[in-house]
């Protein structure tokens, strides 16, 4: 009897995903590759609030309120949780077109601007689609072979478009996009009221202390007093001004990207087709809105044949054997073909972007 074992190497997605972005625990941890700041912002925070609570806390709970740690406990492992949120999820990337799907594409394109004469600059690849009777322009990526989704952009660290870019921030080591946004916003607002509480009981622990035994000897006594204070001093204006200026742009639903370009102001002339012209609904749908599922199957399983292990055994009973039964077995996934005929091939590339193009005010209003 002869029978014919196929093993298989097991593999997932994120192993074979482009871009420049690192995984950890198998898929379930993206970030980017420079992570050197991030580990940066991990020893700012632990080593100040390590020298907090070994030093002042212990003086302040007895001689003011035992609610002082409590509460900076409480900041602490808030400030840490959505820094790893943020640090530690998919930002929003759009997966990359397929090669079908980008010879599709590119065929639409060419049959939309037509023979260009040789020596002259073909036209720009802009897709224009109305959203609140505002004209939004959909510019093609070159590298993903998409036409980005409105908001979108392309990051260059990263080399993946990611929907509604804000930024990159090497601080927290990933992109900033719809999907995390708005624990970035909630870490950067929790950092700040750490700092600054910390900041003012290291003042209120300096003065009650130096009343009793002395300036001097309050320095001896909590050496890390100095430090503390050195760190909060030059971290509370760029986390407090950070946290205002991302404030300012929830309240009108735009992203620091789209400021910095100037998207709805300017020589545009265009107003933002997102703001709702209130803040407290703008703020609402930024922070409160869902939170759609990241459109990368990172932990989805890619079956590769690794080889084929023949073994043959030789019955007594049976020492004629049928050609049929010593056929290798097939493999199911030869079925799954996802180039098929009955198949749309555009219609994994425009997902995104019909998706995206629905604004929560006017979801029939958009037309391409």
């Amino acid at each position: 009897m002869s029978v014919m074992m196929v093993r298989k190497k097991v593999t997932r997605k994120w192993e074979k995903l482009p871009g420049k972005n690192t995984f950890c625990c198998d898929g379930r941890v993206m970030m980017a590759r420079q992570k050197g700041i991030f580990y940066l912002t991990l020893i700012l925070i632990l080593g100040t609030c390590s020298l907090f609570f070994a030093f002042e806390c212990r003086y302040l709970a007895v001689h003011l309120s035992p609610a002082i740690p409590v509460f900076a406990a409480v900041l602490f492992l808030f400030a840490m949780a959505t820094l790893l949120r943020t640090s530690f999820s998919d930002p929003g990337v759009i997966p990359r077109a397929l090669p079908d799907e980008a010879a599709f594409i590119e065929m639409e394109i060419e049959a939309a601007n037509g023979n260009v004469p040789q020596g002259q600059r073909p036209p720009p690849r802009i897709k224009n689609v109305q959203i609140n009777n505002q004209i939004v322009k959909l510019k093609y990526c070159y590298t993903c072979k998409i036409f980005r989704p409105p908001r979108a952009s392309h990051c260059s660290i990263c080399d993946n478009c990611v929907e509604r870019f804000d930024h990159h921030c090497p601080w927290v080591g990933n992109c900033v996009g719809k999907r995390n946004y708005r624990y970035f916003y909630l870490f950067i607002l929790s950092l700040s009221l750490l700092t600054i509480y910390i900041f003012a009981f290291n003042i209120v622990y300096v003065a009650l202390n130096s009343l009793s035994i002395g300036f001097l000897n309050t320095l001896k006594e909590s050496p890390g007093t100095v430090l503390e204070v050195f760190i909060c001093f030059f971290t509370l204006w760029s986390v407090v001004g950070l946290t205002g200026f991302h404030t300012f742009l929830v309240s009108l639903n735009q992203t620091t990207n789209e400021d910095i370009k100037g998207s709805w102001t300017g020589k545009n002339r265009v107003q933002n087709p997102y703001n709702y012209g209130n803040p407290v609904k703008n703020c609402c749908e930024v922070l409160c809105g869902p939170v759609k599922p990241s459109m990368l199957d990172r932990r989805g399983i890619l079956q590769e044949q690794a080889g084929v292990l023949g073994q043959t055994e030789q019955t007594n009973s049976n020492p004629q054997q049928d050609p049929v039964s010593a056929a290798p077995l097939m493999s199911s996934e030869s079925s799954e073909n996802p180039a098929s005929p009955g198949k749309d091939p555009q219609t994994n590339a425009t997902n995104a972007i019909e998706m995206s193009v629905q604004h929560p005010k006017q979801s029939d209003g958009t037309k391409i």
